[in-house]
């Protein structure tokens, strides 16, 4: 596995377009180049490079077609046909249409439906002023170089303080985490406020549980994870970290809690969260693991770290043509870790954890593996909670007309040119007796 974690690839001859532009409302006034956005609406960002070349206009129609006809019947396709939209996930997901499958994917919709008004409530009711207070504090944290950001009056802050505090009310008992701003800023770039704040529900609840309450008892257990796969896959980078003192909570809770969204280009954040919202909690695994063997790969890497800042260090600087979209997914999706490795380590570092710890537990099988088990969760709760089973129609049919039994007839010692004879009333001249002594019964002739 570990010479698997370690080839490169080669680099797809497809590049997945994501051309669209998000946040197009902006919020400047202005038109100085460098106040001109990119195509995600990144002010004076350079974001619209893909690579080599760009796929044809006819193939990134062909592409949105392909995800245009899965939605539509999005029932049927998550039934039998999954390992299509994972395949398609892993090749990105086309920026017109990701408002579209995102909620498709993490379950939102489902729950949306099924909650009428809550978020409407939510969003009127007053905010815990100490969550209130603190969630003020970061609105402007987040992205403030995106155009729907900028702006303290815009749109944009308004809308995410607007989903933080209904989160805050809708889980009051794990309030607000500082971690979930640039989750809910990047939803809030795709998605209206109140799709975004049911998106951030099924994030923090269903891919993600006991990372955003106040103990975050899962990171610790999956920051324990991660080092275990370290060693496995990567053991001279898991020794290097282990001699200069690099714990996995020194980065590990900015990459695994965000979302990877303050540490790689925004392009490739968002086919890391297509992947993510589509195969759950082992893609944010598998990316750690790239990351470490492009930082820390190489002998000559770890000897220009000698020390804890030089390693932290190159973990931040990894050449950005290394971490292009295509070139990096394609690593990231070469990592041998399945979902079943996953949940073996997961069990063994549970057993590991000292008993002592502060807050509660964690319950690793509360998180769901990805589009599919939350599909076929909601489905089997659909049904558990249906009102109004549907009642299988029992058709009765009126009975037949009883027939008189059917008597066989008694030809017991007679001949067959007798009962010619009785039941057609005309005699037939048959061959002598002789002859059919002679005859067999097939040359026979009626």
């Amino acid at each position: 596995m570990a010479q698997a974690l370690g080839e490169d690839l080669v680099l797809p001859s497809e590049i997945q377009d994501d051309s669209s532009s998000l946040g197009s409302d902006s919020e400047l006034s202005g038109s100085s180049p460098y106040r001109q956005a990119d195509r995600y609406g990144f002010i004076g960002g350079n974001a619209a490079e893909l690579g080599p070349s760009q796929p044809p206009a006819d193939l990134i129609r062909q592409r949105e077609m392909k995800w245009v006809e899965m939605t539509s019947h999005w029932e049927k396709t998550m039934s039998r046909r999954y390992k299509k939209v994972k395949m398609q996930c892993r090749k990105g997901i086309p920026s017109a249409l990701r408002a579209r499958c995102w909620p498709l994917l993490c379950g939102a919709q489902m729950c949306q439906k099924s909650n009428p008004g809550t978020y409407q409530e939510l969003a009127v009711a007053p905010g815990d002023p100490q969550w209130m207070e603190t969630i003020g504090r970061d609105l402007h944290r987040q992205f403030p170089l995106h155009e729907m950001f900028v702006s303290p009056q815009g749109h944009g802050q308004r809308g995410l303080l607007q989903v933080l505090k209904a989160y805050t009310l809708y889980r009051p008992e794990q309030g607000y985490c500082q971690a979930q701003g640039p989750v809910a800023a990047v939803l809030l770039m795709h998605l209206p406020p109140e799709e975004a704040f049911w998106c951030l529900v099924q994030i923090c609840e269903v891919y993600l549980p006991g990372y955003y309450g106040p103990h975050m008892e899962a990171v610790q257990l999956d920051a324990e994870v991660f080092v275990a796969l370290l060693r496995r896959l990567l053991p001279r980078v898991y020794k290097h970290l282990q001699q200069v003192g690099v714990g996995p909570l020194l980065y590990l809770p900015e990459w695994f809690l965000c979302l990877f969204t303050r540490s790689l280009p925004f392009p490739t954040v968002l086919r890391i969260w297509d992947a993510f919202l589509s195969e759950g909690a082992k893609v944010l695994f598998r990316v750690g693991l790239t990351l470490m063997r492009l930082a820390l790969g190489t002998i000559e890497q770890r000897t220009a770290c000698p020390g804890l800042l030089e390693t932290l260090g190159a973990l931040r600087a990894i050449p950005p043509s290394q971490l292009q979209e295509e070139t990096f997914m394609s690593q990231v999706h070469s990592v041998a870790l399945s979902e079943r490795d996953l949940q073996r380590e997961t069990r063994i570092q549970l057993a590991h954890l000292p008993k002592s710890s502060p807050g509660p537990a964690p319950l690793p099988q509360a998180r769901l593996p990805g589009a599919q088990a939350i599909f076929e969760s909601q489905q089997l709760a659909g049904v558990r909670g249906s009102t109004k089973p549907e009642i299988p129609r029992i058709v009765v049919q009126p009975p037949e007309e009883p027939r008189p039994p059917r008597r066989k007839p008694q030809t017991r010692g007679k001949t067959f040119h007798g009962l010619l004879t009785r039941s057609r009333g005309t005699p037939i001249e048959g061959p002598s007796r002789s002859h059919r002594g002679s005859a067999s019964f097939l040359d026979t002739r009626f």
